[in-house]
């Protein structure tokens, strides 16, 4: 990621982004490069564009903002998403993060706290509102998510931690004198035992934990 924090704003009310684009642009170092209206624009741009990180509306006319998140994540795997809205439901939080957001934000949030969490995201953080997180780790009570966590092993304990900290692959097998392979490895096995699908929510259960403020 460049220096500058480019950023492609896809809200289909025109007021609330403009809005949203003008609290972002306050912050030094974040440029709004582009605005769409809908969940095709917001694809077409990202492919077009390369912007560092993608901040969609979950509903919005045509293609909603986790389809959009979707074809982003696959067409664009460089890129940072983030969803912004005013939906609590737990079902569209979970889809988004299979989508391939890397977090979700709610639009009550005030203009700084959406600047801090922007700038996190796109250096690599997870995020999800901490209410809706308390909420999703529910949805991994059977089995309870302690129990789940507890049957990781130190390597793969450490491993989650500097996965959460937006780590790739060979970044962790750098840090931890791995071969990329076997980091691969590490991590489906992670993955497996916390009864999830992606890095994103992997890593927002270690977040809850504690482990990602762990030194090193």
């Amino acid at each position: 990621m460049s220096e500058r924090i480019h950023i492609l704003l896809a809200d289909d009310h025109p007021l609330f982004r403009e809005g949203v684009a003008h609290s972002l642009a306050a912050e030094i170092g974040f440029e709004i490069i582009a605005q769409a209206s809908s969940g095709e624009e917001a694809v077409e741009m990202t492919h077009r564009l390369h912007p560092d990180i993608v901040l969609l509306d979950v509903n919005m006319t045509g293609m909603g903002g986790i389809e959009a998140a979707r074809r982003i994540a696959a067409d664009s795997p460089g890129v940072r998403i983030m969803m912004l809205t005013v939906s609590e439901n737990r079902e569209n939080l979970m889809a988004a993060l299979k989508a391939g957001a890397h977090g979700y934000v709610l639009k009550g949030v005030s203009a700084s706290e959406l600047r801090a969490i922007t700038r996190r995201v796109a250096g690599g953080e997870a995020y999800v509102t901490p209410a809706l997180a308390a909420d999703m780790l529910t949805e991994f009570s059977n089995p309870h998510p302690l129990d789940s966590f507890s049957q990781l092993t130190e390597r793969e304990s450490k491993i989650l931690q500097l996965l959460s900290q937006g780590l790739t692959n060979r970044e962790i097998g750098e840090n931890l004198f791995l071969a990329e392979k076997t980091v691969k490895h590490y991590i489906t096995s992670i993955l497996q035992k916390l009864h999830v699908r992606s890095r994103t929510e992997a890593a927002v259960i270690a977040l809850q934990h504690g482990v990602a403020g762990r030194g090193q």
